[in-house]
């Protein structure tokens, strides 16, 4: 048997912060698998926000590590994710949702002083009109937030409660 691999000091103590940050009360995380092709380490979550047993919103949250670096990154580590949660009807037709949606994840950051460089992202706002034997109601509304960002440092805490405070506020 090989003996365990060494991983490197600046991911372990990414992941670390990541498994050490304690959510609020309405959000379960749970470890996931992480895509393998995008850097040399990577480690993933998942979280789903629960209001009165309803869930409300699901996200994924990926920590890249990249020993040697990134340009594009700014960084060895990336922090990318995926957000999505079922909005009102009219929130959702609302042609600055993609700007709120946005602000809704720097303000989470930020709150957290969870400092960070190269961010970018894309905010989708759908509207789905279900028909013949689906249930539920005829039209729902939905936001899609991905982004990534490069973190200032490798404590990841902060991030992952700006990231949880984003989930809880779609």
């Amino acid at each position: 048997m090989a003996p365990p691999i060494a991983l490197p000091e600046t991911f372990a103590r990414a992941v670390a912060g990541l498994r050490s940050a304690a959510p609020r009360p309405e959000i379960t995380l749970e470890e996931v698998g992480a895509p393998q092709r995008l850097a040399p380490y990577a480690f993933a979550l998942a979280a789903t926000v629960l209001r009165d047993d309803d869930e409300v919103a699901t996200g994924r949250l990926i920590l890249l590590h990249n020993p040697v670096g990134h340009e594009a990154w700014q960084g060895t580590l990336r922090l990318v994710t995926y957000v999505t949660a079922e909005l009102e009807v009219d929130l959702a037709a609302d042609p600055l949702l993609p700007g709120v949606g946005w602000t809704w994840l720097t303000d989470a950051l930020d709150a957290q002083d969870a400092g960070h460089r190269a961010i970018g992202g894309t905010v989708t706002q759908t509207m789905s009109t279900r028909f013949g034997d689906l249930a539920g109601p005829p039209t729902i509304g939905d936001i899609e937030i991905r982004a990534s960002w490069t973190p200032i440092d490798d404590d990841l805490t902060p991030h992952l409660l700006g990231w949880c405070a984003l989930l809880a506020s779609t």
